[in-house]
């Protein structure tokens, strides 16, 4: 019942398509009408959940398609490609997008570790990029309670920041939980690493740099990076600055200036792997890439 609650607020709030903030940081809803095939995009650490219509994510050549059955939890910036194939004026693509504040994510990983202690197996459960979760009464509730704040100023100065907190609880609860625990809580040292790069695009950051930056050796980093992300460090940043290179260039930025900011010092070598990446020049990138606008 608090699914089609949610959608019918979208409805009512967003009756044409775009996207539209809804009091409370961070989260903003969207509706989506017209089909976007996959481009370049970087996943920030936020929860996606859908309520109507489908949507698609490419990682290393996977495909993934969710909708309203389940919500992607992406609790770590990560280099994707994105798109909305299906969507339609008859069938839009409604949902809710919920940014990871990373304190409050952090605060309340480690309370529930301390609350109720994870049982240790001779085999750590694998930090995730992408986690694709069913929506569960706790979540679909804490959602619902959220996004019905923005009908009331008031309410949502007042309890925006708790309500806010419930549904951040109740992913840590719920089957993304021990993916974002991994990535928020005690020993969330390649979430912190991707941050860490993330925030250093445009510098020389080796793999060594970034298994310091863990505190572990090159081939165990190497292992657990990968374990994480399905990408190795390499593949990880070079896809990181391409996607962020093509965002840019889509949005009008030239291609030196796109390049620059991606950390490449040579136009052509950047010309080249963007090339190899993308299938086509960053020129002619720049004339035919059309990307959905404010949504992931």
């Amino acid at each position: 019942m608090s699914r089609d609650q949610i959608r019918q607020i979208i409805d009512r709030r967003l009756p044409g398509a775009g996207m539209v903030p809804t009091g409370v940081q961070g989260v903003q809803l969207f509706r989506v009408t017209e089909p976007v095939a996959c481009a370049p995009a970087v996943y920030e650490p936020t929860v996606v959940a859908i309520v109507g219509g489908a949507k698609e994510a490419i990682l290393d050549g996977r495909r993934y398609i969710y909708d309203s059955e389940r919500y992607l939890c992406c609790p770590m910036s990560m280099p994707v490609e994105a798109g909305t194939p299906t969507a339609a004026p008859d069938n839009p693509l409604l949902g809710v997008i919920v940014s990871l504040d990373t304190r409050v994510m952090t605060e309340l990983s480690i309370e529930l570790e301390s609350a109720v202690p994870i049982r240790k197996s001779g085999r750590s459960t694998p930090q995730s990029g992408l986690t694709f979760a069913r929506w569960d009464a706790a979540f679909t509730d804490a959602l619902h309670r959220l996004v019905q704040l923005g009908d009331d100023p008031t309410d949502t100065a007042v309890l925006g920041d708790s309500r806010l907190r419930e549904f951040y609880y109740a992913v840590l609860k719920g089957e993304a939980g021990a993916s974002a625990r991994g990535a928020f809580g005690v020993g969330n040292e390649i979430a912190r690493t991707i941050q860490f790069l993330s925030a250093h695009l445009n510098e020389p950051v080796t793999i060594d740099d970034m298994a310091a930056h863990a505190g572990m050796s090159r081939a165990v980093f190497h292992r657990k990076f990968k374990q994480a992300t399905t990408l190795s460090p390499i593949q990880f940043a070079k896809s990181m600055r391409l996607n962020h290179a093509a965002m840019k260039i889509a949005g009008g930025m030239n291609v030196s200036e796109a390049a620059w900011e991606a950390g490449y010092v040579s136009t052509s070598q950047f010309s080249r792997e963007f090339k190899r990446m993308y299938g086509q020049s960053p020129k002619r990138w720049s004339q035919e890439a059309q990307l959905p606008e404010g949504v992931l």
